[in-house]
């Protein structure tokens, strides 16, 4: 990982807000050229909830289709808040490839995971 991204990846879960704020801008706006490097994060960051689940947040902000295998990864993570953010991550990305497995995640146990993957299912359907 490259060290700009190491560093405001640490940034991004400082307890000033202020810092994790800018420090998640900055990866935003370099959404393109950071996708190895968020992608790395998540699969390196396997204690770390809230910084996968930043990871998935901004690999769907990013535009890049390369980030769908990725999303689709986690679609399964053991957090559900990380899995709710991977479809909506997905429709972010208009992902229709992935309906199946969105479909899957319908009986999710957690409804917030259950409720986002219906919502991105209707979006990508209408915009099939």
């Amino acid at each position: 990982m490259r060290a700009r991204y190491a560093d405001l990846f640490r940034r991004m879960v400082d307890p000033d807000p202020s810092l994790a704020d800018a420090a998640f801008d900055a990866v935003l706006f370099d959404r393109q050229e950071a996708i190895p490097d968020l992608i790395e994060c998540y699969q390196k960051s396997k204690r770390d909830a809230h910084t996968r689940y930043l990871a998935i947040q901004l690999l769907g902000f990013s535009g890049g289709k390369d980030a769908v295998p990725t999303l689709v990864e986690a679609l399964s993570d053991k957090d559900a808040t990380v899995r709710a953010e991977a479809c909506r991550s997905l429709e972010d990305l208009t992902a229709a490839h992935a309906l199946p497995l969105l479909e899957a995640r319908l009986a999710d146990v957690d409804a917030e995971v259950r409720a986002a993957a219906a919502e991105a299912i209707e979006a990508l359907r209408a915009t099939g």
